[in-house]
């Protein structure tokens, strides 16, 4: 099997720009849109929708490699790192390390990329790791460093990268590439054509023992920002990871030649899915604002607590709408009483209710430009 980094032409991919053209317009016109709604989010709320957002990227960047990580450890760390409070909980090593690399990424999404910063980023993913020998610097075994499913006896090489003692000279290839293709840069690319690029040509090397599809999707979400001139918060690995096997197969159809016009569309493809999927989280914190503003000098206490409840689950909401026994559980108000304070949010505006008897679901009653928000 010839890999595309064997071929005559590498490192130089190329592509048909049309095909991404559309696409590109899409990308730069919902970047817009996002910034002006992100904008009507009060400061508060922003932090918290920031953390969401971000914790959300570490947490499925991690499981795309079948890494499990806990939620609420990873988000206190990124609250004490970007100075929302300190909280004391003991911060496992890969949950801080993950939160360290967002951070970094999104606080210094605009310096130029070096082996360094790099090697800063494999210290952060490794963190807690013993399973491998080098940390924090290039991979340096004499070992094919192959991708493989299958049995032992029967192995399936998907993809096998330059070895070791290539490393070096590839990465100052790819680094040199990827500032001088910046929006600064001498010959910069459009950002998602760049971002693309920047993926499949940092997975083709592998430069690392491993971490590297986790970087690698940092760099593709450092490659926008950059373009944008802030940090994108686009929903890039939660989007990647809800079909994961289709982004194996892109990688692995990718890996064999340097035309790489389908990856780039596919590629494409996903971010604007990551942005619409961003873009109705923003609208869901906006729709919160302005129900909090109708309704919430209306609500007792027990009717506050559930409503918040209901908040904190997110986009999706209850699975199948907020019931009496959720409601029940939530407050520890009897039956009676819940199903009051139930009848009163419909009554003022607060939920909408489906169902009978006991097929009863109430949902969050939201204006947001989403089928999905609080209608689950």
């Amino acid at each position: 099997m010839i890999w595309n980094w064997q071929q005559a032409d590498w490192p130089k991919l190329t592509f048909d720009a049309a095909a991404i053209e559309p696409l590109e317009k899409q990308f730069l016109l919902r970047s817009g849109e996002f910034i002006g709604a992100y904008r009507h989010i009060r400061p508060d709320e922003r932090d918290m929708l920031r953390i969401e957002l971000i914790s959300d990227e570490a947490l499925k960047t991690s499981e795309i490699e079948g890494e499990m990580l806990n939620r609420d450890s990873l988000q206190s760390s990124l609250r004490n790192q970007f100075g929302l409070g300190i909280d004391d909980q003991h911060i496992p090593p890969r949950e801080r390390g993950i939160a360290e690399l967002m951070v970094d990424l999104y606080q210094g999404f605009a310096n130029p990329l070096s082996d360094e910063a790099l090697f800063a980023w494999h210290r952060m993913v490794m963190a807690g790791e013993r399973r491998i020998e080098t940390i924090g610097a290039y991979r340096a075994h004499s070992d094919p460093m192959q991708v493989i499913s299958g049995s032992i006896g029967r192995p399936k090489i998907h993809f096998e990268a330059p070895p070791s003692k290539q490393i070096p000279t590839e990465m100052e290839r790819f680094i040199a590439w990827f500032n001088r293709t910046a929006s600064d840069g001498d010959a910069p690319l459009s950002p998602l054509i760049r971002s693309g690029m920047a993926h499949i040509y940092f997975e083709s090397i592998h430069p690392f023992e491993d971490g590297n599809g986790r970087i690698g999707r940092a760099l593709s979400e450092k490659a926008l920002a950059q373009s944008l001139g802030q940090p994108s918060l686009i929903s890039l690995a939660f989007t990647i990871e809800r079909n994961r096997k289709r982004y194996y197969d892109m990688l692995e159809a990718s890996n064999k030649g340097t035309e790489i016009t389908d990856w780039l569309v596919y590629f494409a493809q996903t971010v604007l899915e990551a942005q619409q999927t961003t873009m109705r989280r923003v609208n869901f914190y906006i729709a919160k604002a302005h129900f909090y503003g109708r309704l919430g000098g209306q609500l007792n206490g027990r009717q506050s607590k559930a409503i918040a409840r209901m908040f904190r689950e997110g986009i999706n909401g209850f699975k199948g709408g907020l019931s009496a026994e959720n409601y029940i559980s939530i407050t520890k108000a009897s039956r009676a009483t819940a199903t009051r304070d139930l009848h009163e949010l419909v009554e003022i505006g607060g939920l909408t209710r489906t169902g009978e008897r006991r097929y009863t679901r109430y949902h969050l009653n939201i204006d947001a430009d989403s089928e999905e928000v609080g209608s689950r």
